[in-house]
């Protein structure tokens, strides 16, 4: 390569790739071309450096980087739950940054909030937030439901990432999401993202029993959810159960 640029840190391979590119004055599939590697997918790369160590010396010796600096692009050998909190594909992006080509590895993680370049809260990428609809309230609960699950991920409390699961499961039930709950935390959907992780903040405090008071119309497909998240707590199961009915019963008396 004419120019070379040095990663950042936590950058991703296929972030870094797209600046070389850029700083080249070429596409990415040209690049990777030029220096001999498969064309395929950029973002697949992200996953697959560490495995093809020839992929990595190749790129190594074009962009005048060490093959370590290129592997330590990548996401490399996680655990099952690390795998579980990261995004295959990207589903959210840094406003600001990705202006100058940049992608980081924590923007995949599906507690991921704010930049932690800029600080800039990251925006779905397929769907543009209408900002002015999502109250401040919502999104101060949801930065602190993310923080809460990267903690209990990266303390590997098993306690703390079942309690945070099992709230962002109530929550998209409630939203009727008919997706996993790993899915639903990096829906492309802002409101249904931002109540998933609100949740996990909510459910510190206020227990899902009581979160109950406040779901009245729970449809078929709320109620498998609400089994599911549940299916280890069959008492709090049956005390969220009595609390809808009840609830519903009072606004049946009462014509509602």
């Amino acid at each position: 390569m004419p120019k070379t640029v040095t990663p950042l840190a936590d950058e991703l391979l296929s972030g870094w790739l797209t600046r070389l590119a850029v700083t080249n004055h070429c596409e990415v599939d040209a690049l990777l071309a030029h220096i001999g590697v498969d064309t395929r997918q950029v973002a697949m790369l992200d996953f697959d450096v560490e495995v093809a160590a020839t992929t990595a010396e190749k790129i190594s010796i074009a962009a005048r980087v060490a093959a370590e600096t290129v592997q330590s692009l990548t996401f490399g050998t996680m655990t099952q739950t690390d795998a579980l909190m990261t995004a295959q594909v990207a589903f959210q992006t840094c406003p600001d940054c990705s202006r100058r080509g940049i992608a980081l590895k924590q923007w995949r993680k599906l507690w991921a909030f704010d930049c932690q370049i800029c600080g800039t809260r990251l925006a779905s990428i397929l769907i543009k937030p209408d900002r002015n609809r999502i109250s401040e309230t919502l999104v101060r609960r949801a930065r602190s439901g993310a923080a809460l699950l990267e903690s209990a991920v990266t303390s590997n409390c098993a306690n703390k990432l079942r309690r945070a699961m099992r709230a962002a499961t109530y929550a998209k039930a409630l939203k009727s999401v008919r997706a996993d709950t790993a899915f639903a935390l990096q829906s492309p959907r802002p409101d249904v993202r931002l109540f998933c992780l609100a949740a996990i903040a909510v459910a510190q405090s206020r227990p899902l029993a009581k979160a109950a008071i406040f779901s009245t119309g729970l449809d078929g497909y709320a109620r498998v959810a609400l089994l599911r998240a549940f299916e280890k707590g069959p008492r709090l199961l049956a005390a969220v159960d009595r609390i809808v009915l009840r609830n519903r019963e009072k606004l049946r008396r009462a014509g509602v």
